[in-house]
């Protein structure tokens, strides 16, 4: 077994995960002069739930990742990695619902429209009645998104797909994701933007995020960011270990000395350092401390719940199919619940003009018969189901590809607040060395600024030994120096105003 660790250095940091959060810490880390080895244990790329991948010259992303962010710092950084890589693209995205596209970011006029008038006016008499009558202290989705757009809109647009990402109960969801998702957004707020557009809003803050209708995106998909640091690192001689998967995390006297991994053949390597940033799901990590964790700690990680993610590339011989970046499938009788058109993200990610790459995205979790599904039956279930909706025929299709992610989406269910309380307490009592960020490593449901945002003030305070908090950091990646009483917490429920400049 061999021992790897640069000698000499005063810091040795060792990252898990070569996802946003790994990478971007691993960025402003070798920016400040401190040497890291970063461990991912795919054996191909870099990027995780960001990366990008290329099947015979098409290129697709694992979900859809937008480059848009109301941290400024995060939108230079972007910048300073890929520079004039970066497109400024216009965003179109629909809910396809009984046979009718809708517009989303929801548009009121035009969702009443396509409702017809008696169930237009059920639904503006439904919207009085949630904000006449709230729910007091929503505790979960469904009560905070009934209050937003009360309950007709809320089961026509929210409700059938909610559940078919998560698959369980908006009941059994916390208010948390609506709050963090779309905070900031209910019906008032739609129908102000479409009568009193503000074109440039005095700050990047006050832009409600999920009405953006513009965004960036790196040419070659959103894995070009990822690959582009990893070359980074390796020209400062710090490659990105492939192929290496955490199996042990060793610790003693109070810190983490090592982290051992595995390779696909089995062969095993020791990775020493000073500080340790994990952006591997919770579960995974403490599952993987040795000596282990106390009882009351295992259970609480163990009891954190993740949804899975199918991702199925369609190769489509026409050089158009739908107009959208992509579209939100809310009928219930497919299985799919998200289209992507990759052609529209970025030209340059389909080989051919002619053609198009189209992926339908699945919510399953492993134990299910979709995850176990082989490839042959999912892509004829990904055919037919785009027949059924009546976007392509499936003598369209020429090729495809599935693409499986396990632990894609931290789940929010009504005890995940106080299982991570109990490991956040256990990591900084006991291995105040060992560091979290990231959504996997912080298990919170949030974009890749945010991610990026506490991997940066992670590494800030290992290499400057600042004292910035990434749990401070909001569902629009602002990190925020002081929450008091009766402020919102991190939840997205509500925010102190004052900002932290950049550190």
């Amino acid at each position: 077994m061999a021992t790897l660790i640069a000698k000499g250095e005063r810091k040795h940091v060792v990252i898990m995960g070569a996802g946003p959060a790994g990478l971007t810490a691993a960025y402003e880390l070798m920016k400040r002069s401190v040497p890291v080895t970063v461990l991912e244990k795919d054996p191909r790329q870099v990027g995780g739930l960001a990366r990008t991948v290329e099947h015979n010259g098409y290129r697709f992303d694992i979900g859809g990742h937008r480059f848009f962010s109301k941290n400024q710092e995060v939108e230079d950084l972007w910048t300073e990695i890929l520079g004039d890589e970066m497109l400024n693209r216009g965003r179109l995205s629909r809910i396809y619902y009984r046979g009718r596209f809708f517009a989303y970011p929801i548009q009121a006029f035009n969702a009443l429209w396509n409702l017809g008038p008696l169930e237009a006016v059920r639904c503006l008499a439904s919207y009085l009645r949630a904000r006449l009558q709230p729910v007091k202290s929503p505790l979960t989705l469904e009560d905070w998104v009934r209050n937003q757009f009360g309950w007709r809109l809320y089961s026509i647009f929210f409700k059938t797909y909610t559940e078919k990402v998560w698959g369980i109960s908006t009941k059994e969801l916390s208010a948390d994701w609506a709050a963090q998702r779309i905070k900031s957004l209910d019906l008032w707020v739609v129908i102000r933007s479409a009568l009193l557009p503000r074109r440039n809003p005095s700050r990047r803050g006050e832009i409600v995020t999920t009405l953006i209708d513009r965004f960036r995106y790196p040419r070659l998909g959103p894995g070009q960011m990822w690959e582009r640091v990893a070359e980074i690192s390796a020209v400062k001689g710090h490659p990105v270990l492939l192929d290496r998967s955490v199996v042990r995390v060793n610790h003693d006297d109070g810190a983490v000395s090592s982290v051992v991994t595995t390779d696909s053949d089995g062969s095993a390597e020791t990775h020493a350092g000073t500080d340790f940033i994990s952006s591997i799901p919770i579960r995974e990590l403490i599952a993987r401390l040795e000596p282990p964790a106390p009882e009351k700690v295992r259970r609480a990680a163990s009891a954190l719940g993740y949804r899975d993610f199918i991702s199925i590339a369609l190769m489509i011989d026409r050089p158009a199919v739908f107009p959208d970046n992509w579209i939100y499938i809310h009928d219930p009788r497919v299985r799919v619940g998200r289209i992507q058109n990759f052609k529209n993200w970025s030209p340059d990610m389909v080989p051919d003009q002619g053609k198009t790459c189209l992926g339908l995205e699945y919510f399953c979790f492993e134990s299910d018969g979709l995850w176990t599904m082989r490839d042959a039956e999912l892509i004829e279930l990904a055919k037919k189901e785009l027949g059924q909706l009546g976007i392509c025929s499936a003598g369209d299709v020429f090729d495809g590809v599935v693409v499986r992610q396990q632990k894609a989406y931290p789940v929010y269910d009504d005890g995940y607040q106080a299982n991570v309380a109990v490991v956040r307490d256990y990591l900084a009592r006991s291995l105040p060395n060992l560091h979290l960020a990231g959504r996997n490593g912080m298990h919170k449901y949030n974009n890749q600024d945010h991610s990026m945002m506490t991997a940066l003030l992670v590494a800030r305070n290992i290499a400057a030994g600042s004292r910035l908090d990434p749990w401070k950091v909001n569902a629009d990646a602002v990190y925020h120096e002081d929450i008091k009483v009766g402020e919102r917490d991190l939840t997205g429920r509500q925010v102190a105003e004052r900002m932290r400049a950049k550190a």
